[in-house]
């Protein structure tokens, strides 16, 4: 895609959503951390309706490694592989209290070191919690990314790089934001809304869908 073309597709997703952000529910960077932990293979929705339940009680390392992990897992029992997360979550808690002092880490290799933390996940944390412009590419954004021609590539860290060179940086910090809601309620799997699409017309996607 042009470099003019990239410019107005995110110029357009900027008037649309002036300041995007996560619709996952949190407070602090910790809250943020866990939620995006347990929101793999899970929905933002899911995720929020647990969260909800457990933060009041437990939102700081010190609190959930009192729950313990048969506690923790009477909250986040309705998310799935909640077991394992469940597990991830405490070993994490336990490593934020022993090496950060509880608190959430600012950097990527800090973040990665955590028990069910890869780079995704850091990439989240990195940007909505503190402010950095990185791009974390989930399911939504790959497809946003090869549909449109914005940073076509085969798997998830080739478009990650691909869009850290081709997003200009005055819409990098948001960029994560504009890229996952367009592919979360527009430019969907099975049937992406490209009539209602306001960058169908910069979108080398060959397969648009029509108005019915």
């Amino acid at each position: 895609m042009k470099r003019a073309d990239v410019v107005e597709l995110f110029t357009r997703l900027r008037e649309l959503n002036p300041q995007p952000t996560t619709e996952l529910a949190y407070t602090t960077p910790f809250e943020l951390l866990v939620a995006v932990v347990l929101s793999a293979q899970a929905t933002d929705v899911g995720v929020n309706k647990a969260t909800r339940k457990l933060y009041p009680v437990a939102n700081t390392p010190e609190a959930i490694l009192a729950l313990g992990e048969a506690g923790l897992k009477k909250y986040i029992s309705t998310i799935g592989l909640f077991n394992a997360k469940a597990k991830n979550v405490i070993a994490l808690c336990g490593l934020l209290v022993q090496q950060h002092g509880g608190e959430v880490p600012r950097t990527r290799e800090a973040l990665e070191a955590l028990p069910g933390v890869g780079r995704k996940t850091a990439n989240v944390v990195l940007n909505t919690a503190f402010g950095e412009p990185t791009i974390a590419v989930d399911t939504h954004i790959f497809r946003v990314a090869n549909r449109t021609g914005l940073a076509p590539g085969k798997n998830v860290r080739t478009v990650e790089d691909t869009l850290e060179k081709v997003v200009p940086a005055e819409f990098r910090r948001d960029a994560h934001h504009w890229l996952i809601l367009h592919g979360r309620y527009v430019c969907k799997a099975r049937k992406p809304d490209c009539p209602d699409c306001v960058i169908r017309d910069l979108c080398r996607y060959k397969d648009k869908t029509k108005a019915t």
